[in-house]
């Protein structure tokens, strides 16, 4: 009952901020209509997001074992609970460029903890693994719920109404809710090496893991999964409403393809990496992604105007990209939990604050360069693209495998 609380308390944690930091998107389109800004302006979110994440695990990752990991989710959780339940009473764009703030400074205070928590819960690489795509499916379970939960509070015939301000009253009491469950938890307060170091020296550690050849090839490896899934899931919605012509509310429908085959593809790879070590089943699936890519662009073309009205009339053309995410979906969580499985425990904070800083800025240039390339050329253009990191991947993840077996040979 104590091991499964703390899962609860981790998954509950990670499903709350799928739903907050995958709602950008739909906040960003909401907050045009509602508060009558430019989309350069609205576009600003993003980065209130992701550099909040990138700047706060940077610098406080080496710090979180000395306060302990059930403190910083408690923290993290009760400063996003208030800023939700703040938003519908000021209906201002700048309060929600603090939601956004508040929720990537957090995040990088709950993944950093979380990331060390799963340390805790498994005894091998194996199990790790298998936690770590759980984990990550429930994330994508909680991006998939997040479409709808907005949805619910749009007023599609007045969309500039600020009604949909009003779904961050339900998200408030769900942050309260899961800090009741984080409260109970009897989550471990993490060893610390038997040297005394300060805070500094904590911090130049951190640093200091970039200059290790494992750690390096391994962040190289992050940046560029993160770059490819963020390229295509940012825009995914563009490429079918202009590539293939789909209404606007369906381009989005779509999209959640994307996330179900991310969620039912980390979920599943728990099982099949009980029975399959992570380096040929890594490589099956990029080499898969590969092909998909190749095989299923092409096939992309433009419906017949007022032909779709609904899911159902999406032809399977348009179904099949999005299911690069069930191929993609093993490869974060796998990654990240052999890299911590090869170090001490005392070291996952600090190396999980570099995984979020590295996932951070892949996710950013991502969504920039493939942005770039579809204005100046095409959508396909944009997508075909992504072979390009999925090579380096490949390369580095054969250096990252090369490396680790070194490591378990000295």
């Amino acid at each position: 009952m104590p091991r499964f609380l703390v899962f609860a308390a981790i998954a509950a944690s990670y499903f709350l901020f799928a739903i907050l930091l995958n709602s950008v998107g739909t906040v960003i389109l909401q907050s045009i209509n509602s508060f009558d800004i430019s989309k350069p302006d609205a576009s600003t979110l993003e980065g209130f997001k992701d550099l909040s994440i990138a700047f706060v695990s940077f610098l406080v990752a080496s710090f979180i074992p000395r306060v302990g990991y059930k403190a910083a989710l408690l923290f993290g959780l009760l400063l996003v609970t208030l800023a939700c339940a703040a938003v519908p009473s000021v209906p201002e764009f700048w309060m929600i460029k603090l939601l956004f703030a508040c929720v990537g400074t957090s995040f990088a205070l709950v993944k950093v903890s979380v990331y060390a928590i799963i340390g805790q819960l498994a005894p091998d690489t194996r199990s790790h693994s298998s936690i770590m795509n759980v984990v990550e499916g429930i994330f994508m379970l909680g991006v998939l719920s997040g479409y709808w939960v907005f949805a619910a509070f749009i007023d599609p015939d007045n969309p500039g109404a600020l009604s949909w301000l009003n779904v961050y009253y339900p998200l408030a009491a769900l942050g309260a809710v899961v800090g009741l469950i984080v409260w109970l938890a009897p989550i471990e307060k993490p060893a610390l090496p038997p040297v005394k170091t300060d805070a500094w020296q904590d911090f130049i550690a951190t640093l200091k893991l970039t200059y290790q050849p494992l750690v390096l090839i391994f962040v190289i490896s992050v940046f560029l999964y993160v770059l490819i899934e963020q390229g295509i899931g940012s825009w995914l919605p563009t490429f079918n409403r202009e590539v293939i012509g789909l209404p606007v509310d369906i381009s989005i429908q779509l999209t959640s393809v994307f996330a179900i085959a991310l969620a039912v593809g980390r979920l599943s790879a728990g099982a099949v990496l009980r029975k399959l070590h992570w380096y040929p089943f890594l490589n099956g699936c990029l080499i898969a992604m590969a092909v998909l890519i190749c095989v299923s662009l092409p096939l992309a073309q433009p419906v017949a105007e007022n032909s779709v009205n609904s899911l159902w009339d999406i032809p399977l053309a348009g179904y099949l990209f999005p299911l690069i995410g069930l191929l993609m979906a093993p490869i974060y969580p796998v990654l990240n939990s052999v890299m911590l499985s090869a170090l001490p425990k005392h070291q996952h904070a600090p190396m999980t604050g570099l995984i979020v800083v590295f996932s951070a800025l892949g996710g950013t240039t991502g969504s920039i360069i493939t942005g770039s390339v579809f204005a100046a050329f095409s959508g396909q253009v944009a997508f075909y693209l992504a072979l390009v990191p999925l090579a380096g991947l490949l390369f580095s993840l054969f250096r990252f495998h090369r490396a680790t077996l070194r490591l378990s040979q000295v």
